[in-house]
């Protein structure tokens, strides 16, 4: 039940991407009042094509944005482009305040701002983000198959990483600097997988243009690989939430401190839900998508309880009788 109080939206969606824009186009479908607010800075804005999406194979990620847009406006989703300085508690409601100053209230939250992956300081790493370097071999495996792949170890997490590499190339080398020593066992499955191992640090990615051609190591050497694969750490875009201080965990193989949020999305707030990497670092676009209509929709159903409750105690109002 609407009041003068009532907040302008039923629900804003943080973040433009596949969980935020599939989170939308269920609230849009469920007849909520929703906006979404947009940096326009996806994650795999530096892939030229995605894969393993089921439907959209090889698309490029931003052509499945612009779908999303106006699949999700046909319904009366609304959207603006900016980035959120914070989130407010209000009464029954949240304040979103954008960068730019300007304040949009709001019964509910999706937060689908998605992370930044800060990569090792080696020079032509970064340079070669999305195109011949690479983080997931279930995105980008296939398309370099059977050549020379490297994976530069960046956390414990790399050991896992070097393992996943061998299932696309029998000729895969870990720089494993970044791990440490690295465990006898571990060496020794490694390479009786026929993983080589290059324990001086890498200091540079050699090659022309987007390509790459070697690694140059710390000891001299020069060795060719046709690809690397390398884990960035991940950094949530959640600093916007600061002041309501949700829950916390600190992800396994040193992935950080993230969000904690239920199956559903739902985060210590009653009111705020997170999905897509902002949450889990690991998704792939389909696991966002899902996620976010999964946040979606629990939205809307924990909305229509509120609706009723409202309702009712209206009804019991003595202004009501």
């Amino acid at each position: 039940m609407e009041t003068l109080n009532s907040p302008s939206w039923d629900a804003i969606v943080i973040g433009g991407g596949a969980a935020g824009l599939s989170a939308a186009l269920l609230l849009g479908r469920a007849r909520r009042r929703t906006l979404v607010v947009d940096a326009g800075l996806p994650r795999n804005r530096f892939a030229a094509h995605m894969h393993g999406v089921l439907g959209n194979e090889g698309t490029p990620p931003l052509d499945l944005v612009q779908r999303g847009r106006a699949e999700a406006a046909a319904y009366g989703v609304a959207f603006r482009a900016g980035a959120v300085s914070a989130v407010r508690e209000d009464g029954d409601a949240l304040t979103v305040v954008l960068e730019d100053g300007a304040e949009e209230r709001t019964r509910a939250l999706v937060v689908a701002s998605g992370i930044s992956d800060e990569l090792a300081a080696v020079p032509g790493l970064a340079e070669r983000w999305g195109t011949s370097v690479l983080h997931c071999p279930y995105c980008h495996g296939w398309e370099v198959r059977d050549r020379r792949l490297a994976v530069l170890a960046s956390s414990p997490a790399s050991l896992h990483q070097a393992k996943m590499v061998r299932q696309w190339s029998d000729d895969v080398v870990l720089f494993s600097a970044g791990l440490g020593a690295l465990d006898p066992e571990d060496e020794r499955l490694l390479r009786a997988r026929g993983v080589e191992i290059v324990a001086s640090p890498a200091i540079e990615v050699v090659g022309e243009g987007t390509a790459v051609a070697a690694i140059r190591t710390a000891d001299g050497a020069e060795i060719p690989v046709d690809a690397v694969f390398t884990g960035g750490r991940p950094v949530p875009h959640d600093g916007f939430l600061d002041e309501l201080r949700l829950a916390r965990a600190e992800l396994p193989s040193g992935l950080g401190s993230f969000l904690q949020a239920d199956a559903t999305g739902r985060t210590s707030h009653p009111r705020i839900w997170a999905a897509g990497n902002v949450v889990n670092p690991m998704a792939t676009v389909p696991m966002a998508i899902g996620a976010g209509a999964t946040a979606g929709a629990a939205v809307n159903g924990t909305l229509v309880e509120e609706d009723f409750r409202l309702a009712g105690e209206a009804a019991l109002s003595p202004a009501a009788r």
